[in-house]
């Protein structure tokens, strides 16, 4: 399986994400919104942004393993937080966290701020796309 980052040239140089990512080859694995449940379905780290994003990923890494792949094999990440700007004043941390868990791998990237999860103490969730072989 080949991946290609596309970065053209008219648009700024990405930083912990990518525009764009070309993929041939390999199984298309469509990864549900996870969100900061434990395995009793419980919300972990009430409040706490940063370590509901590292259970949100702790999750996507269950799942990627069940399927037979890694968390460098997801191409596209859509991240929807309760509050952007919690989200921007906790980049470093979440940042450091991201990084544990893909490495130097960037997918493409997308950040929505919504007004509600369909649970309630819920401060972040992701979806995304993965092609494994």
């Amino acid at each position: 399986m080949e991946k290609k980052i596309i970065t053209p040239p008219s648009l700024p140089t990405p930083r912990g994400y990518n525009h764009a990512i070309v993929v041939s080859g390999g199984k298309l694995l469509f990864l549900a919104g996870q969100d900061a449940g434990d395995s009793e379905g419980n919300i972990v780290a009430p409040g706490d942004l940063v370590g509901q994003f590292e259970q949100v990923l702790r999750n996507f890494k269950a799942v990627m393993d069940e399927a037979g792949g890694s968390m460098q094999d997801i191409v596209k990440l859509n991240v929807f937080v309760k509050s952007r700007d919690d989200y921007v004043a906790n980049l470093k941390p979440i940042g450091k966290i991201f990084r544990t868990y893909f490495g130097d791998h960037y997918p493409a990237m997308a950040l929505f701020e919504v007004s509600a999860f369909f649970r309630d103490g819920n401060l972040v969730e992701l979806e995304g796309m993965a092609v494994i072989e």
